[in-house]
């Protein structure tokens, strides 16, 4: 059997080796229009900063062994073409046309089963100056070795960073690392879409204490300079700089599966079924040139990342060799690091949710991720989304410096395996005071989520709560935490009247209005709205995610 893969960095290496694995006489031939094969993209950003030190680390094995084509020669029995582009897929004859880069002699090689592994392009906006020096894209080895290089030649300091999403906010990191002073220009609202708006926040607030400028609202109209890029045109300002990188998403490469006739998914992606397959069954697609399937809505999706390009090579390797696999769909589970946050999250944001037709019902939850007496016991906030007719849990997001990663691997598995939030708000998760509290952070939303639903708990969101402010709404915004919390940190406006005191302070509390309750994570503001409903006040609502979710402006006692 011979099997040609195109695409030598994620996919196509965990097909190849899989292959070898299960038909060890199988003829394997992987093409590479790039230099480097099998290298960690995610890392790339680590490798800037120098937390790697050496880029052979993002292409070795766990025990050190360059993966280069010797070793998947030796190692994988896979012939490696690399600076090598494939430029024609024949269907009909079932063979590939390709060239090395630096020369224009074509050759041809036949094939039984073909899979195409051409990963994604990043998207480059088309504005005045985007052929100038210094601006940078990051989706290879190439590239980051260019922006080292700015670095150390030119010695850079100003950089503008174009687009707020994973690649960028990664990058943002790494370049404060090297002592750059860094700028985010965003064309939507709010950074991290991947994110919900009000945690999406918290980690805008988070980059800004850290000395990065964030424009959010913004766009880029063009690029300044002589020979290298020197200053970022937006429709609000112009901002100096001695680099770019651009991270404004990227596309699915397809234009070999288009030129071979393949259908092409709505996303953009090659359009595949569970086992891999195109619509020529003897060609396989895996990586970031397919459409997914999202496991809640079961719409195509198109959601790149490297950990979903492994698991479609594999599942597209079985298939080849006869044993017979499927590729369900993704969550879109990811998770980064921002300076000091962990942010992660996995299914429907509320949004989406609502979209897709669910009754969805929210909340936020702040915690420390371990038991509060524990040393070194740090804050997470966390989002479930939920579905209020089948009690199923949607999407979960985390932020904050606590342990975010394995509440929202726990969450994948339960949206996964459909669970209700009663059987989350049970399940029978590790407990020990350095790792968690006695009721999981997850457990605990789960819990908030239900007595939401069982009507035990009224609640409001703080973006909710901020409309009532602009309009001017007549109600009672409680504080109930002690007045040490509110000297250090309070909201305008509010009613402070501490847990303690509020069953002798019920006269205070007016009768005819609403009362919006609230602490630092609003437990207190929950037992707060039980004092109040036992005393006869019947419109008490309890602010979600206390004075830590709030994502505005609070006002400090100097």
């Amino acid at each position: 059997m011979k099997v040609v893969i195109i695409g030598g960095v994620a996919a196509g290496p965990k097909v190849g080796s899989r292959i070898y694995r299960l038909c060890a006489e199988a003829d394997v031939t992987l093409i590479e229009k790039g230099k480097f094969l099998s290298y960690a993209g995610c890392g790339l950003p680590y490798y800037v900063s120098g937390v790697v030190s050496d880029q052979k680390e993002l292409m070795s094995t766990p025990i050190g062994v360059v993966r280069d084509s010797v070793f998947f020669q030796n190692v994988k029995n896979m012939k490696v073409l690399n600076r090598t582009e494939a430029i024609k897929v024949d269907r009909e004859k079932k063979l590939v046309v390709m060239k090395k880069v630096d020369s224009q002699e074509q050759e041809e090689i036949i094939y039984d089963k073909l899979v195409l592994a051409t990963g994604a392009t990043p998207i480059i906006p088309p504005v005045d100056g985007i052929k100038l020096k210094n601006i940078f894209t990051l989706q290879s080895l190439e590239d980051s070795e260019g922006i080292k290089t700015a670095l150390l030649e030119d010695k850079a300091n100003d950089v503008v960073i174009i687009g707020g999403g994973l690649i960028g906010i990664e990058m943002t990191e790494a370049l404060v690392e090297k002592g750059c002073r860094v700028t985010i220009v965003e064309r939507l609202p709010q950074i991290l879409p991947i994110l919900d708006w009000e945690l999406a926040y918290q980690v805008n607030q988070h980059l800004e204490a850290k000395g990065v400028k964030v424009r959010t609202s913004t766009t880029v109209t063009a690029f300044r300079g002589k020979d290298k890029v020197e200053s970022v045109v937006t429709d609000k300002m112009e901002i100096p700089c001695d680099f770019v990188v651009l991270s404004v998403g990227v596309k699915p490469n397809v234009i070999l599966a288009k030129d071979a006739g393949l259908e092409i998914g709505v996303t953009g992606g090659v359009k595949v079924n569970q086992k891999m397959q195109t619509s020529d069954p003897d060609i396989f697609a895996a990586g970031d040139c397919v459409e997914s399937i999202n496991l809640v809505t079961h719409e195509p999706c198109f959601i790149p990342l490297g950990s979903t390009a492994n698991k479609q090579g594999r599942v597209a390797a079985n298939n080849i060799c006869g044993i017979k696999d499927i590729f369900s769909g993704v969550l879109g589970s990811t998770v980064c690091k921002v300076f000091d946050f962990n942010v992660a999250r996995t299914g429907l944001g509320e949004h989406q949710a609502c979209k897709s037709g669910f009754d969805v019902v929210t909340v936020l939850s702040p915690a420390p991720d371990k038991a509060h007496f524990y040393p070194g016991a740090k804050l997470i906030i966390l989002k479930l989304i939920a579905d209020k007719n089948t009690r199923q849990l949607l999407g979960v997001q985390a932020v904050g410096p606590g342990d975010a990663d394995k509440r929202v691997d726990a969450a994948a598995v339960a949206i996964t395996a459909k669970m209700t939030v009663d059987v989350i708000a049970n399940l029978d998760l590790c407990y020990a005071p350095p790792y968690s509290p006695a009721m999981d952070n997850l457990i605990t939303a789960a819990n908030i989520v239900r007595n939401r639903m069982d009507g035990i708990c009224t609640a409001i969101t703080p973006m909710q709560v901020k409309e009532k402010i602009d309009r001017g709404d007549d109600f009672v915004f409680l504080d109930v935490r002690s007045p040490g919390e509110y000297e250090i940190v309070h909201i305008e406006n509010t009613v402070l009247i501490p847990l303690g005191k509020l069953r002798n302070s019920l006269s205070e509390i007016p009768q005819n209005k609403e009362i919006i309750t609230f602490c630092k994570i609003s437990l207190r503001g929950y037992e707060a709205a039980l004092i109040l409903k036992a005393a006869g006040v019947t419109n008490v609502k309890v602010m979600d995610g206390g004075i830590l979710a709030w994502p505005y402006a609070k006002q400090v006692k100097k």
